[in-house]
C-alpha cells in the first residue's frame, strides 16, 4: 500500500495498524511520500508508534515515508493499493524554487522560520486552479503504479474540483477503466463537500473497501 502525501501520517498509520480488520491479511508492506521532509520524518515515527501500539503480528511491514515528488520514485506497477489525500484548495500553488532551501533546517538553527512554515503549510492545502493542478500530474501517474489486474486507487476531491468531470476524464483512459464514488462528507464542511473516488482497472477491486 502507498499513500501519497502523508502529512501527519494518520491514514498510513490507520491501516498499517489494522490491515487485518481492513484487508483481511497482515501481510501487508506499507510506504508512503512527501515533498514536506518534515512531515516525512513526523509521519514516520506516527506509523511505527500505531503498529508497536496495536502490537501488530511481525508480518507486517512498514517500509519508511520517501522525502520526493508524488510517486516519482516508486517502480512501475507495484502499487496493489494506492490512497491520496490531494492539496485540493482552489488556491496558487507555491513557489517551488525555494524548495530546497525551505525542506531542512538553515545552517545554525533548531526551529524553522515564519516564512518556511509558511511555505510548508502551502504544499499541503495549496492546489492551483480548481485546486487540481498537483491532483491531475498524480492521476497521470496512476495508469504506471498500480499492479496489473489488481491494483486500486482511493482519491479525496472536494466539490470544487470537479469531480464528475474527473470520473469522465478516468472513464476515457480505455478498456478496463473504471470509477465510482464510494464515499463522501454527506454536507457540507464549511465550504467544502467531500468526495472519496475509487478507480481501478479490469474489474471490481479485490477484498474490501
Amino acid at each position: 500500500m502507498l499513500e501519497v502525501g502523508v502529512g501527519s501520517g494518520v491514514v498510513l498509520a490507520f491501516v498499517a495498524a489494522n490491515a487485518c480488520s481492513i484487508l483481511g491479511r497482515h501481510d501487508v508492506l506499507t510506504l508512503g511520500t512527501d515533498l514536506n521532509r518534515f512531515a516525512c520524518q513526523a509521519a514516520s515515527q506516527t506509523v511505527r508508534h500505531a503498529i508497536e501500539e496495536r502490537k501488530v503480528d511481525g508480518r507486517t511491514v512498514f517500509l519508511d515515508v520517501v522525502n520526493g515528488d508524488l510517486a516519482t520514485a516508486l517502480r512501475p506497477h507495484s502499487v496493489d493499493i494506492f490512497v491520496f489525500n490531494p492539496p485540493y484548495v482552489p488556491a496558487e500553488l507555491p513557489d517551488l524554487s525555494r524548495h530546497t532551501d525551505f525542506n531542512a533546517l538553515a545552517h545554525g538553527r533548531s526551529k524553522t522560520s515564519f516564512e518556511q512554515d509558511s511555505y510548508l503549510l502551502e504544499l499541503s492545502y495549496a492546489g492551483g486552479e480548481d485546486g487540481m493542478a498537483v491532483t491531475d500530474r498524480m492521476l497521470e501517474q496512476v495508469p504506471d503504479i498500480l499492479s496489473h489486474g489488481r491494483g486500486v486507487a482511493y482519491v479525496l476531491l472536494c466539490a470544487q474540483n470537479k469531480p464528475d468531470a474527473v470520473k469522465k476524464r478516468i472513464r476515457g483512459w480505455g478498456p478496463g477503466w473504471q470509477i465510482e464514488t464510494v464515499g463522501s462528507s454527506g454536507m457540507k464542511a464549511g465550504w467544502e463537500k467531500l468526495v472519496v473516488l475509487r478507480i481501478w482497472n479490469g474489474g471490481p477491486p479485490d477484498g474490501k473497501s
